[in-house]
């Protein structure tokens, strides 16, 4: 065998030893996995490890995604990219922990393959993108006794939400029944759903029906969604009742939800001392009547050990954020706009435990209250808060109930007094609960048929729950309303913050999924410059306090100005001309220096995150230089180590 011959035969068997050993690290890898990112995105949390747990079926899961077709779509196709590896890296993590109860399949639906012909079976969402090609992104799970559950698209929307989504598929597809929730609202959460005839006049009338809440709409994705009308003298067939804004409920009503409460049947409530989404009655204030945009259920909530005192918010400068209070406005710090952050929630709640961020609304106050004046005694009653101001937060009031229709952020901001506790706006309540109508209630029944004669008749009720009965009550209604909770983008609603997550964890501990609770929040895809944040926060304030000072030099010529003019005498108007042009002048002066003096604080700010922009730059393009630079040293100082300790024992020799 020449030299040729054995260089030849030496290539190809190094390709081999490469290509095998690249095909077992490979497979290695396939077991060896190492979550590096902040949040445990790609790690499963506890929850879809029990719900895994428990297959006793095997459960084929198909994920559809047109990966050729997104190479020939648009941005925002291809967008899905990223998107699409995160999922499916996550359904991996499924599969090698169900125990090979798990099919995994990924499918590229080509045209007019039988692939494509089954996701339009499926109900799979199709977007065109050329005559031929369609971009399809969903999910199909399937049990060998014929049970099929779908997500028709991956939409950006959920995409925090995805484990949890994939997860109540596999839960749902193995169990049968549905959870039924009942929403009573004094608020068109529901929609104006109406078809036939009067979907027809309102057409031609020009008018369109309103949609559901996003929030409902969701639910109706998971849940069997029924509303219950606001004058309900019974409630059945609900597992979980939905409170939205219960205002001016008729007497039957509150006697009816009391009776669903005591029966073991599952509440959320919802209150709101004034509900932005409650749009006021025109008519009432053509009348000069002061609008009611507030909802009270205390005559219920007393009895469940806690209450909210009307006209009174929750505030806190360290949570308030900006916003625009009208068109080309600039935006101003709201202390009734909050962005409730982690040190906010219950960290021992599987409710809040895991939530980034809630935005609220002008929150009312939630107070513990005791039932001493109960015959039986106090009644023992766990109180567990969920949502909380900072230790800085504090109540405030309103002096008149025009105050918020005109609402004036810097008056408020100056009019809030900093607090030394917590103010709780969410509480979930448990315990055997005593009716707030022992004695029942009185009703109006027809005795006549020709006349509709009626008499009073009293309906009584259960007087107290034998078991323990649950209760969550939030102190906004906003919080959940599409203004806040969701934007509007070209690709429909994306959620804000964690509102939804919140409402979501809610009936799912009420419902006693506890497994389902701890998937949904344990990400975040958000992640802030904190550090950048720090600087603007510094040099806002700095802002803010050149600010007021303007304003209080304004206010002060203001009131110069109206002392010269009521002091002035008959005879004195050129004099009084003369020193207004001259204090005009003054005034001018004085706003140019401190608008120079705000730049100047406005351009430091914005010179510290440059400079921290550069400061960052260079690192990165610093770093890996720097580990060549190391190792190469390192490499050089074991070299010259060895090359001594050669030369030594070379010389011994």
């Amino acid at each position: 065998m020449n030299r040729t011959v054995r260089v030849i035969v030496g290539i190809i068997l190094v390709l081999v030893i490469t290509f095998c050993a690249i095909s077992i690290c490979q497979n290695m890898g396939k077991s060896l996995r190492i979550d590096v990112t902040e949040q445990n995105l790609y790690t499963l949390s506890d929850g879809t490890r029990a719900i895994l747990a428990r297959l006793n079926q095997p459960v084929k899961v198909k994920l559809y995604y047109a990966k050729t077709a997104a190479l020939k779509g648009s941005d925002q196709i291809q967008y899905f990219n990223n998107y699409y590896r995160f999922v499916k890296a996550l359904l991996e993590e499924y599969a090698s922990e169900a125990n090979g109860m798990i099919d995994l399949q990924i499918i590229d639906p080509r045209p007019f393959s039988e692939d494509e012909v089954q996701t339009l079976r499926y109900g799979l969402k199709r977007f065109p993108i050329t005559e031929e090609e369609s971009f399809f992104f969903g999910l199909v799970v399937q049990t060998q006794f014929g049970v099929e559950k779908v997500i028709p698209l991956f939409s950006p929307e959920r995409q925090s939400f995805i484990e949890y989504d994939i997860s109540y598929l596999i839960d749902t597809a193995i169990t049968r029944q549905k959870t039924k929730i009942g929403v009573l609202s004094s608020l068109p959460v529901m929609g104006s759903d109406v078809s036939g005839y009067m979907a027809q006049m309102m057409q031609m009338q020009g008018q369109r029906s309103k949609p559901a809440w996003t929030f409902v709409e969701q639910l109706r994705r998971q849940y069997e969604v029924k509303g219950i009308a606001a004058d309900v003298d019974d409630i059945q067939d609900v597992d979980i009742l939905l409170v939205i804004h219960p205002k001016d409920l008729p007497e039957k009503t509150l006697f009816a939800i009391d009776q669903f409460v005591l029966k073991g049947g599952r509440t959320i409530v919802c209150v709101d001392p004034y509900c932005f989404a409650d749009p006021p009655d025109q008519m009432a204030m053509q009348r000069s009547v002061p609008p009611s945009q507030n909802s009270d259920l205390n005559r219920l909530l007393h009895n469940w050990g806690v209450e909210m005192p009307p006209k009174t918010f929750a505030g806190d400068r360290n949570l308030a954020l900006k916003a625009s209070i009208m068109e080309n406005q600039r935006p101003e710090q709201i202390i009734g706009f909050l962005a409730l952050t982690s040190k906010c929630f219950n960290p021992d709640s599987v409710v809040t435990a895991d939530l980034n961020q809630i935005r609220m609304l002008f929150p009312g106050v939630l107070k513990e209250v005791n039932n001493s004046d109960n015959k039986e005694g106090d009644i023992k009653i766990d109180r567990r808060p969920l949502l909380l101001t900072t230790g800085s937060g504090n109540s405030w009031t309103l002096s008149s109930p025009y105050e918020l229709m005109m609402l004036n952020p810097s008056q408020l901001m100056q009019k809030f007094v900093d607090g030394t506790e917590p103010v709780t706006m969410g509480y979930l309540l448990t315990g055997k609960f005593k009716s707030s109508f022992p004695e029942g209630i009185e009703v109006e029944v027809e005795t006549g048929e020709e006349e509709k004669e009626t008499e009073k008749k009293r309906v009584t009720g259960i007087t107290g729950a034998a078991e323990d009965c649950t209760v969550a009550v939030f102190a906004d209604v906003d919080f959940i309303s599409d203004m806040v909770a969701y934007q509007r983008t070209f690709i429909g609603s994306i959620p804000i913050g964690d509102n939804a997550t919140l409402m979501l964890n809610t009936i799912d501990e009420l419902r006693g999924s506890s497994d389902l609770i701890s998937i949904r929040s344990r990400g975040n895809f958000r992640r802030p410059f904190i550090v950048v944040d720090n600087i603007e926060a510094q040099a806002e304030r700095a802002t803010a306090a050149e600010e007021a000072r303007i304003n209080a030099e304004i206010a002060g010529f203001k009131n110069e100005l109206n002392n010269i003019i009521a002091s002035a005498k008959e005879g004195e108007e050129d004099i009084i001309g003369s020193s207004i042009i001259q204090k005009k002048k003054d005034l001018e002066l004085k706003l140019h220096d401190a608008q120079r003096k705000l730049r100047g604080v406005k351009m430091k700010k914005r010179e510290q995150i440059e400079s921290l922009g550069k400061i960052l730059q260079n690192f990165n393009m610093l770093m890996t230089p720097a580990i060549i630079l190391i190792i190469a040293i390192v490499l050089g100082i074991r070299r010259s180590i060895r090359k001594r300790h050669y030369i030594s024992h070379a010389s011994d020799a």
